[in-house]
């Protein structure tokens, strides 16, 4: 448990140096709910082991089995609420920019490393549109008087069926406008490409590096231990 109080801890300071009001953060995690609901349950189930708690018939739940169910869903918050901070602090450039450099190496083994952090840069150019694009479509359902945000937990699901084909649609054409777009540039993968702005090591750069890689070796030492 040693190990979440520190990940914890963590989350607090960068949250703090971010200016990002914690609840916003507990608010991104809203649409995962049901899915963080099924792993804690799965584990709940199916992970044996410590003392057993609950045995009705085939169905059993042990000390393990929750201990673990909340490890991992304590991991998943986690890695949401650093990803949401990590995109509102950081512009999808800069991540493509930073993904890049540090793959570079990777080119001497052939690895499209370019080619990589171009998808990377278009995936996160294309969630925001892709989540308006939802909205549309769901308002445009709604008009028509289709239930989405009520009723049983299958009648929802039913519900965004439909919403499905539209959504891939409208993604498939932007895509081929996107590469139409590209190709009439003259975008070509396998050219040298040079970068208008160009990335420079700063201080809070080095001064990250040594706070980070303590804590790392923190926990991973925890882990190792097992505390």
């Amino acid at each position: 448990m040693l190990p979440y109080l520190w990940l914890l801890l963590l989350i607090g300071i960068i949250v703090r140096l971010s200016k990002i009001k914690l609840w916003f953060l507990v608010k991104g995690l809203t649409p995962i709910w049901i899915f963080l609901i099924f792993t804690f349950a799965m584990h709940l189930f199916l992970t044996k082991g410590g003392t057993r708690l609950i045995e009705i018939a085939f169905i059993s739940i042990d000390t393990a089995g929750i201990l673990e169910g909340i490890y991992i869903v304590l991991r998943l918050m986690f890695i949401i609420m650093i990803s949401t901070v990590m995109t509102l602090t950081t512009s999808p450039i800069d991540l493509t920019d930073a993904f890049e450099r540090l793959l570079n190496p990777l080119k001497w083994i052939k690895i499209p490393v370019h080619q990589l952090s171009m998808m990377m840069s278009i995936a996160l150019r294309f969630i925001p549109t892709l989540m308006n694009e939802l909205d549309k479509i769901i308002l445009a359902q709604k008009s028509r008087g289709s239930e989405i945000s009520s009723g049983s937990i299958a009648n929802r699901i039913k519900a965004f069926v439909p919403l499905l084909i539209p959504l891939f649609v409208s993604a498939f054409q932007r895509a081929e406008d996107l590469a139409i777009a590209m190709e009439v540039r003259g975008y070509d993968t396998n050219k040298q490409r040079t970068s208008y702005r160009r990335l420079q090591w700063q201080l809070q750069d080095t001064l990250t590096l040594v706070i980070l890689i303590p804590i790392a070796l923190i926990l991973i030492a925890l882990k190792v231990i097992g505390v």
